[in-house]
């Protein structure tokens, strides 16, 4: 069998695995043939040529189309092998043509709005709440951008001749308000659809399947599930994945090949980890809607890992009241994170634009990790006591509410 029937057969094989059995072997298929068991970290900055007129056809072909480099590596600006081992396996996870990664979970987004504007469309529509920085970059104009911020129902009306993106967050952050991702994507007409599946992971949704042309994430999250490694990526068609290409060429925003490699291990354990994590979640959401120390309790239909309560007395009296739980940002990690959005997530975002998209005051985001459900629930508990017996002064609690 020769090496494009090899390949052939490979894809033919690859698409009918399970997602846990993806999730071990995506980007790796290739090792055993090898010799090989443990994916190799390349660390080389720049690869030797001899043949300079063939690198600068292949640079050529590049830059009309950012089409992968046929052939050895040029340099690691322009690609890296242990990265794109990453970008195979969550393309396959994500059921898309293709991925690119980055140096963080932004500079993927900027890609993408840069992308668009170099074809005059610097309209974006767009779905609150988001995640605060990806909010503040639209909104400020930073790129150059326009955004219409509107609901779900009212996206077919705000898109304009010169809308390059709807961009919408489900389960969101930090609300873990859904959409409808059929039927965004349907309302979307031909504008593509950004659909930032952070929280959801490949594990609980995909996107692509339901219409979105891109799927964003944080890879410092759930994809790399460690708390370890900082990372973006975008998963797409081919097509886009070349202009991409073309802009992270263009401004640098590369991901370090270590980086790809603990991403590329943590998508083995990442249906694992999910999964266990979420079963864990839906029982604390249900402790929490039962307290009535707590005021309400939001919880995905979907289910996942993240969960957003809030409470009666002073948020920030209960983030400083936990021990076993770690009080920081971010999310995704093996242990369980406690956040107030306002203050540190979203503090960015306009205070009433905030609050009107449900980002209230007295929310706490509670990301679950991997610990014993009740030892995670005595921490909660301990934490609401100390808060409710050491109530806030009445200026504080009207300021709060």
């Amino acid at each position: 069998m020769d090496s494009a029937s090899t390949h052939a057969y490979d894809d033919i094989r690859s698409a009918s695995r399970a997602l846990a059995t993806e999730a071990v072997h995506a980007g790796r298929d290739d090792l055993a043939r090898q010799g090989l068991h443990a994916p190799p970290i390349d660390l080389s900055t720049t690869y030797p040529s001899y043949d300079s007129r063939g690198e600068a056809a292949r640079i050529d072909a590049f830059a009309a189309d950012g089409a992968d480099l046929d052939g050895p590596p040029v340099y690691g600006r322009l690609g890296n092998p242990t990265v794109a081992r990453f970008e195979t396996a969550l393309a396959r996870l994500e059921g898309t043509e293709s991925a690119v990664a980055f140096a963080s979970g932004m500079a993927a987004l900027t890609a993408v709005l840069l992308v668009r504007s170099s074809l005059g469309l610097r309209h974006v529509v767009a779905v609150r709440p988001l995640y605060g920085c990806s909010d503040h970059l639209l909104t400020a104009g930073l790129l150059g951008t326009e955004v219409t911020w509107t609901d779900p129902a009212g996206i077919a009306d705000a898109l304009r001749p010169d809308t390059g993106l709807v961009m919408v967050e489900s389960p969101a952050n930090p609300t873990l308000a859904e959409v409808d991702l059929r039927a965004v994507a349907h309302a979307c007409g031909s504008v593509p659809l950004l659909a930032d599946n952070t929280f959801a992971t490949p594990v609980l949704q995909r996107p692509a399947e339901q219409g979105a042309r891109l799927v964003l994430h944080s890879a410092t999250k759930y994809l790399g599930g460690h708390g370890d490694v900082m990372a973006g990526v975008v998963a797409c068609d081919e097509e886009f994945a070349g202009r991409l290409r073309q802009v992270r060429f263009a401004t640098g925003g590369v991901l370090h090949p270590l980086a790809g490699y603990l991403l590329l291990r943590g998508l083995s354990t990442l249906p694992v980890r999910v999964r266990a994590a979420s079963a864990t979640a839906a029982e604390l959401a249900r402790r929490l809607a039962a307290d009535p120390r707590v005021a309400r309790v939001h919880y995905p239909r979907i289910g996942g890992a993240m969960i957003a309560f809030e409470v009666h007395e002073d948020p920030h009296a209960v983030i400083a009241g936990v021990r076993l739980i770690t009080p920081a940002v971010s999310l995704g990690s093996v242990d369980t994170l406690i956040q107030h959005p306002a203050s540190i997530s979203h503090r960015i975002v306009d205070a009433d634009d905030r609050r009107g998209a449900g980002v209230s005051d007295r929310l706490l985001r509670l990301s679950v990790g991997l610990e014993d459900v009740d030892d995670l629930w005595a921490d909660l508990d301990g934490a609401l006591t100390d808060a409710h017996q050491h109530r806030t002064p009445m200026g504080l609690r009207e300021a709060l509410s």
